[in-house]
C-alpha cells in the first residue's frame, strides 16, 4: 500500500493541474471582447465595417439571444435553440447550399425534431439572409 503513494502522486498531479491552468491561463479572445467591430481594418479577428446602429440592439435581437431582426428570427430561435446557442447558428458563414446540407444532417443525424414545410422554408431563408457567405 505504501509503494502505490509515489505511483498514484504524479498522475493524481497531472489530473488536477491540467484544470488549474485551464483557468488560469488568459483568454486570448477577451482582449477582443471590448473593441468595437471596424476598430482596426488591420486586424484579421475584427470585423471590417462596422454596423451603423452597432451600439443600438433591435428589438428581435433583444428578444431572441443576439439574432437580427427580420422575418423568420422567432421560429430560428426556438427550433435551433432546443439543441444549442444562438452563437453556434452567429458564427457560421456557409452557402445557402451547405445550409440545406446541415438542415438534413440535424433532422436525419441528430435528430432534430422538423417543423411543417412552411416553418422550414421561412427558417432556411432566415439563416441564408443571415448567415451565408454568399451575402
Amino acid at each position: 500500500m505504501i509503494n502505490l503513494i509515489p505511483r498514484l502522486a504524479l498522475p493524481l498531479m497531472l489530473l488536477t493541474a491540467g484544470p488549474t491552468l485551464a483557468h488560469t491561463l488568459p483568454d486570448p479572445m477577451e482582449i477582443l471582447s471590448g473593441r468595437p467591430a471596424g476598430a482596426d481594418p488591420h486586424d484579421p479577428m475584427t470585423a471590417i465595417v462596422a454596423k451603423a446602429d452597432a451600439g443600438k440592439p433591435q428589438a428581435a435581437e433583444q428578444e431572441f439571444d443576439g439574432l437580427p431582426a427580420g422575418a423568420g428570427a422567432e421560429e430560428t430561435y426556438y427550433q435551433c435553440v432546443a439543441c444549442h446557442s444562438v452563437q453556434i447558428i452567429q458564427q457560421q458563414r456557409v452557402t445557402d447550399h451547405r445550409w440545406d446540407e446541415l438542415w438534413r444532417w440535424m433532422v436525419e443525424a441528430q435528430g432534430m425534431a422538423e417543423p411543417d414545410p412552411e416553418t422550414k422554408e421561412l427558417i432556411l431563408a432566415y439563416l441564408k439572409q443571415n448567415f451565408s457567405s454568399q451575402r
